[in-house]
């Protein structure tokens, strides 16, 4: 099924942010998700990965298990993102979408290292080569920082199966650039690779991007998106998280992440 959506860029009342990590007000199913962020910077870290690479299935284990091994205080948003480019090898990786391959060119822009590969690994819109030790000490350092960007975000079901993202962005200063994106992410995806390097295995997805939104830029260190989407039939509603990111685009720096991950019962 092809999403149907619009944008539109809308006067909606500016959410309010807590001073701590982030909230939400926690909805029963089919009832509106809110969360908003807090004074500390979420260390947003994203996974380019694929099916067809046999050295990705530990690194998707890694991300899937990101949010119990960072502890209790830590503030991170994971994202897994397929890309395209293993596809011609055996394989053509169902969860795979060429923008998340412009996606990771984009980042290579802001680093010293501009080659393209998987499993790679960045926290904060910055490679990260050593994340099988450094990945803790990295989401640390991000969280000890004091976030200069506002976030909230919300998840609201519709009738036929539609969901009503709407995500606003603001800075204190009025001089604060950035660009806002809003992400679906899918959880517990269950996937048999029949051909290529992992032929034979059976995977399973946390964090896999759906829908990939934006950028919407400030102006005057404010942004709103607002988007209606509707959810293909594939797509198990109940295992779907929503985030927004702001990120520099001078830098690639992430100046804050915000998910829906705290409205336990999900978004639909």
């Amino acid at each position: 099924m092809d999403i149907k959506h619009r944008l539109a860029i809308l006067l909606l009342p500016v959410l309010g942010v807590s001073a701590s990590a982030p909230a939400a007000v926690q909805m029963p199913i089919g009832q509106r998700c809110e969360v908003k962020s807090g004074a500390r910077t979420a260390a947003l870290v994203e996974l380019y990965s694929s099916e067809g690479c046999s050295s990705c299935p530990p690194a998707d284990r890694r991300l899937n298990a990101l949010r119990q091994q960072a502890g209790a205080d830590s503030l991170v948003v994971p994202l897994a993102l397929h890309v395209t480019y293993w596809d011609r090898i055996g394989w053509a990786d169902p969860l795979a979408q060429p923008q998340f391959d412009a996606r990771q060119a984009e980042l290579l822009r802001h680093q010293q290292r501009h080659t393209a590969y998987t499993p790679q690994f960045f926290v904060g819109g910055m490679e990260l080569r050593d994340w099988e030790a450094q990945l803790p000490a990295a989401i640390g350092r991000i969280n000890a920082t004091r976030a200069p960007v506002e976030i909230g975000l919300s998840a609201t079901p519709g009738p036929g199966g539609k969901l009503l993202l709407e995500a606003d962005a603001s800075a204190p200063d009025a001089q604060t650039g950035g660009q806002l994106y809003v992400a679906v992410s899918e959880s517990a995806i269950v996937s048999t690779v029949l051909r290529g390097e992992n032929r034979g295995a059976t995977l399973r997805h946390d964090a896999a991007v759906r829908l990939w939104l934006g950028p919407v830029a400030l102006a005057q260190g404010r942004a709103r998106l607002r988007r209606e989407v509707s959810l293909p039939a594939n797509w198990r509603a109940e295992n779907l998280q929503i985030v927004a990111f702001v990120q520099r685009a001078d830098s690639g720096a992430i100046l804050q992440a915000v998910s829906t991950a705290p409205c336990v019962k999900g978004v639909l």
